[in-house]
């Protein structure tokens, strides 16, 4: 039962985080196309600079709901732990998308700029000033849907909406700073200060794709629970009166809401194989009823040998005499 409202938790969450993914797509297609038209007309850098910015935000987001649908499907012969971690892989992606797409090109926009003729026309300024407001209000509206959903949420995990957020973010920012460079070029004349916003946008997009890119690179390659979670399993571990003593405890996250962990205990003296499987399925199953993400729990057992309880040192026991066990 715990295992189910888990599951229909998580979907529940996915439906809200593919409805916030979607706003920001469709959002960020109808402004790519407006700050395109609004760029070339203008020959803005800094306007085209924000629009490849929302080409990559609008190819990620299709990323992310590929992500969304395939790391729900269930575990299979090839894949028995599931297809959570697909959510990173795909959240990978589309930081390296940010980076290409948005970073590389807004950089290089910038550059191109600096070292025009100085001839340019600020024909159209007017009509790309008024699109990025207009972009201002379609990203902030997207950025706070997206706050909200993880207020809800209380921490944001989910590697699909913590891109969202960066994205919007870095998007309000984006428009900010090609409004200023826009403004500054044609009060001052100099192309320099639009130049140095579409640099400015490019390393911006820059550090988020590498801030996602290492947050998806962790969960990838195998990443351990937080230590305040770890500790608590450790503590009731140690606490249950058949384990002497928890030698090793392995955690790894390998999805939103899936958990594995792995622990080598020590039995205590006289128990025997009867009581140490009755003890097992006890401690699984209170392990995943007071954690329902840890789904995925395996006991090594040391079965301890069977001494005077009140000798001294009777509770060290040499791993050499003792025999491994698997629950």
């Amino acid at each position: 039962m715990t295992a189910q409202r888990t599951g229909r938790s998580g979907r529940e969450q996915d439906g809200r985080t593919r409805v916030t993914v979607l706003v920001a797509l469709g959002a960020n297609l109808v402004i790519a196309a407006a700050k395109a038209v609004a760029g070339l007309l203008a020959a803005s850098p800094a306007l085209l600079s924000e629009a490849a910015h929302s080409v990559a935000d609008s190819l990620n987001e299709v990323f992310l709901l590929v992500a969304l649908r395939r790391s729900r499907r269930p575990p299979d012969a090839r894949h028995p732990f599931g297809y959570g971690k697909e959510r990173y892989f795909w959240a990978l992606l589309a930081a390296v998308g940010i980076f290409v797409m948005g970073g590389c090109f807004s950089v290089y926009q910038g550059l191109h700029a600096l070292r025009a003729d100085g001839q340019e026309s600020h024909e159209g300024y007017v009509a790309g000033l008024s699109v990025l407001g207009v972009a201002l209000l379609a990203e902030g509206g997207s950025l706070v849907r997206a706050l909200h959903q993880a207020h809800r949420k209380g921490k944001v995990r989910d590697p699909a909406l913590r891109t969202v957020i960066g994205e919007d973010s870095t998007a309000v920012l984006g428009v900010v700073l090609a409004a200023v460079g826009m403004i500054l070029h044609l009060v001052t004349g100099q192309v320099v200060w639009e130049a140095a916003a579409s640099v400015a946008i490019g390393l911006l997009l820059v550090y988020v794709a590498y801030r996602l890119a290492r947050e998806a690179r962790d969960r990838l390659i195998g990443e351990a629970v937080d230590p305040e979670l770890s500790g608590r399993i450790g503590t009731f571990l140690s606490s249950q009166k058949e384990i002497d003593n928890v030698a090793a405890l392995l955690t790894m996250r390998l999805g939103l809401d899936s958990v594995l962990v792995a622990a080598r205990v020590d039995l205590a003296p006289g128990i025997d194989s009867e009581q140490v499987e009755l003890a097992c399925v006890r401690i699984r199953r209170r392990i995943t009823e007071q954690w329902p993400q840890a789904d995925q729990v395996f006991l090594d057992i040391t079965e301890a040998p069977h001494t005077d309880p009140h000798a001294p040192g009777s509770r060290r026991r040499s791993r050499a005499s003792s025999r491994p066990r698997e629950a």
